[in-house]
């Protein structure tokens, strides 16, 4: 009997991919904004996603590690490092339904779990004694839940305020995964001798920047947070002047400097719109605001990779032709579309300006008796987000 084997086209498994993870990035931006307020998850938001810089980094240089392994079990290096990343993303997977918490109880009550969850260890509370108090009083909206209805989810979706932050997100994520998906190959087109471990290696520092730009950048974008525009937009012109050194830099070394200033650039972009995302949006929606409009942002905002992956660089066949000029028309195009995303940038905050930011719905205070459903609820947390916290209690102001 033949040996047969089951051929799968990888598109297919991409696409698979894609529908099965497209909830997760917006959805942890929405998890964070049920325990702190949406000012103040710029730097939360950043520390999470520098799980994905520091992903890319170590896999640009483990790569280098699993080219070696071609040939060992029968199978190619590449296939070695999916089968064990995907190990550990089921175990992962697996172990956050004992692991993290549906949301914030109030002091003393217990969950109660059914079906196939209470076959499931119980996940340790988010918060006990005086901080899950404060958090009680502080953060009411978390705890008395708005019920929301089709009407509701229509309005989040017709919000002039949702389009100018997929514009924004469209932009750096498609020079995000540009840059991640052809590094290497940008980096060969500048110095053709370089091996493959070599260029594994070299991709890694860029992703390293990234991580430092966004623990530097997103503490100060929190505590300006009106201001977001500013704190987005100089990453991205520092993006903008890095591709343009990538273009036109003379020698190899300079033109890798400026994949590091993009790497930089691109670190607090992200978090910085998923940020401003929950910011405007909770005040004027509540929750569903935050849900729908965070995977709305998310999910447009990726057809940016869409171009970046497919229509330029090796898909553009014009521009990857052998010469001094290769990938320049490429790059340009990321060029632009960084303009449109801090152009975006900068008619939110003037829009804003204008026409505010009330409350959808009408507004009611936390200690109002009014029965849930009826308003979005401004507890003291809502309150302070009309101030910035400043430099004011900063360790060198003390």
């Amino acid at each position: 009997m033949k040996n047969t084997m089951l051929i799968v086209d990888p598109s297919l498994l991409r696409l698979l991919l894609g529908i099965i993870i497209a909830g997760m990035w917006p959805g942890m931006a929405y998890y964070l904004t049920l325990f702190y307020p949406p000012s103040r998850t710029g730097k939360r938001i950043g520390q999470y996603f520098t799980a994905a810089q520091v992903s890319a980094a170590v896999v640009s240089l483990v790569s280098a590690g699993f080219q070696e392994m071609d040939g060992l079990g029968g199978l190619v290096g590449f296939q070695w490092m999916f089968l064990l990343y995907g190990l550990v993303g089921i175990i992962v997977g697996f172990s956050l339904l004992w692991w993290l918490p549906d949301r914030p109880l109030p002091p003393g009550e217990v969950p109660i779990r059914t079906g196939y969850l209470k076959w499931i260890p119980q996940s340790r509370p988010a918060l006990a004694g005086e901080d899950a108090r404060i958090h009680y009083e502080d953060l009411t909206r978390v705890y008395r839940r708005r019920s929301w209805n089709m009407k509701d989810l229509l309005q989040v979706l017709t919000d002039w305020r949702l389009w100018p932050l997929v514009l924004m997100y469209f932009g750096v994520v498609g020079v995000g995964i540009g840059v991640q998906s052809y590094a290497t190959v940008i980096i060969k087109a500048a110095n053709s001798k370089l091996t493959s471990v070599q260029l594994s290696l070299l991709a890694a520092p860029i992703w390293i920047m990234d991580l430092i730009a966004i623990l530097l950048v997103t503490p100060f974008s929190d505590r300006f947070h009106h201001h977001r525009a500013l704190f987005f937009s100089v990453p991205v012109c520092i993006q903008i002047a890095g591709l343009l050194l990538t273009t036109y830099g003379g020698s190899a070394w300079p033109r890798y400097g400026g994949l590091l200033m993009v790497g930089f650039g691109l670190g607090p972009t992200v978090p910085i719109t998923m940020t401003w995302t929950n910011q405007v949006f909770q005040h004027r929606h509540g929750e569903v605001g935050v849900a729908a409009a965070s995977a709305l942002v998310s999910g447009l905002g990726n057809l940016g990779s869409i171009l970046t992956t497919y229509a330029l660089f090796t898909g553009w066949v014009s521009d990857s032709a052998p010469g001094h000029k290769k990938y320049r028309k490429s790059t340009l195009v990321m060029v632009g579309i960084l303009c449109l995303s801090t152009l975006s940038s900068v008619v939110m905050t003037l829009l804003l300006k204008w026409a505010g930011n009330g409350p959808a719905a009408k507004q009611i205070s936390s200690r109002s008796s009014t029965s849930e459903g009826e308003g979005v609820i401004m507890d003291g947390a809502a309150k302070r987000e009309l101030q910035e916290r400043g430099l004011g209690r900063l360790w060198w102001r003390r």
